[in-house]
């Protein structure tokens, strides 16, 4: 089963992060991705840029843009992983020891019912 996992956090707190800090937080996502990809747990991962950049396209027809995801929360959704695991025990497994190197994220679980790769895993199978 794949599995996406939005991590979400405060994003003016990760904004206030020293140069150093953020990069030592990213090596640390890193040094636990690793063993998820050697083990073809792991596909895509992304941190998105800040929400200031972001558009949503919203409204009938070809929709009208608006500035920066439309929602009002005091967490923004920052990344992203894509993991494949047999079972929900593996993938909170995997994402507990995400969150032990980034500890004030919140992680959310979310099974994918659709997949269409460009690369990495295979597309799920169409529902029957």
């Amino acid at each position: 089963m794949l599995y996406a996992i939005l991590a979400y956090h405060v994003e003016s707190e990760v904004l206030s992060w020293t140069p150093q800090k953020d990069a030592a937080v990213v090596a640390k996502v890193i040094e636990v991705q690793e063993p998820l990809r050697a083990s073809g747990h792991l596909g895509p991962a992304a941190r998105l840029d800040d929400t200031q950049k972001a558009r949503t396209i919203r409204g009938p027809g070809a929709g009208m843009v608006l500035d920066g995801p439309f929602a009002e929360t005091k967490e923004q959704l920052l990344g992203f992983h894509l993991l494949e695991f047999d079972t929900e025990d593996e993938v909170i497994a995997a994402v507990r020891r995400l969150r032990q190197v980034n500890p004030t994220a919140v992680y959310e679980i979310r099974p994918v019912k659709l997949y269409v790769p460009a690369d990495g895993f295979g597309a799920t199978p169409a529902a029957g």
